[in-house]
């Protein structure tokens, strides 16, 4: 990072000063993903958080996403005063340290592809391999599960972004060098600015619907809903929401002829494992007796 900004400053390259200045955030990105993780462990039983701190990694990847989408208008701003007043480049000693900068991202992104990690909710370890490109959901067929932590996510992205821009810093530095063309280092800013904004509303708009308790999943509705009416029975509420990585609640209203106690429904949504707080109500429909039209 300081390699980037200090030789983007003295090289006069502002491709490498815009890598540099994103590669900033990482530190801040994967020191606040860091401390979700510990704060969500360490109140992991405390009874005022009432669905558990499983939204804190939802918390802390929607400001990380905020931050790049900041870091990315900056970046567009430096590159487009470049267009209008260039700068000469030392691409001898820019170059390489773009290089570096590209394998220092290379090895961020590797050591964060992989590898299990635990969450608690409300005292229950709760272990699952990140799938980074997969959507949470329930295969109501399996009871497999699938996960999403946006936590992992956002610092994933961080530094698959910059390890995307640090390329088109090469590129463009090595076309400047080239050809002569110095409107390709400012170009190459622009369109990591473009990208990085790109992921980043991406990032905002799935940790925004968790946060605001958008329905995590419509077709796992339709699976439960199926699951539930039976033998004449009648969903006639339902409310789906995601706790955290692995964990949904639900609140379901049921409308039933029969003399069925909430354990029975909670015991035919049991395959859907990442219910982890169901609240169910029973009511029983009322039968009018049919009334007689014969005359005596």
């Amino acid at each position: 990072m300081l390699a980037e900004i200090i030789g983007g400053a003295l090289f006069g390259s502002i491709a490498l000063i815009a890598d540099g200045l994103h590669m900033s955030t990482h530190a801040g990105a994967l020191l606040l993903a860091a401390l979700a993780y510990r704060y969500a462990r360490k109140h992991a039983n405390d009874p005022s958080y009432t669905f558990g701190t499983g939204k804190l990694g939802d918390l802390a990847g929607y400001t990380s996403a905020i931050v790049l989408a900041m870091i990315a208008v900056l970046i567009a701003y430096e590159a487009v005063g470049r267009f209008f007043n260039p700068v000469q480049i030392n691409f001898a000693e820019a170059i390489p340290i773009a290089v570096l900068g590209l394998s220092v991202n290379i090895a961020s992104a590797w050591l964060l592809s992989g590898g299990d990690h635990r969450h608690h909710h409300h005292g229950h370890d709760h272990e699952h391999e990140h799938l980074h490109h997969d959507p949470s959901r329930i295969d109501a067929d399996t009871g497999k599960v699938h996960h999403r932590d946006n936590n992992l996510r956002a610092a994933f992205v961080h530094v698959l972004a910059d390890a995307a821009v640090s390329v088109l810093v090469i590129t463009g530095l090595a076309g400047a060098r080239l050809f002569g063309w110095l409107w390709m280092d400012p170009l190459a800013g622009l369109i990591g600015a473009s990208v990085i904004a790109n992921w980043s509303y991406g990032l905002i708009r799935d940790t925004s619907a968790i946060l605001l308790d958008r329905n995590a999943d419509p077709s796992l509705s339709e699976d439960v809903r199926r699951t539930v009416e039976t033998d004449g029975d009648r969903l006639a509420d339902l409310h789906l929401w995601r706790l955290g990585p692995g964990h949904l609640g639900a609140i379901i209203s049921v409308v039933t002829t029969n003399h069925r106690a909430p354990a029975y429904y909670r015991s035919r949504l049991a395959r859907f494992h990442e219910l982890s707080h169901l609240t169910i109500e029973v009511e029983e429909a009322i039968q009018h007796p049919a009334r007689s039209l014969a005359h005596e």
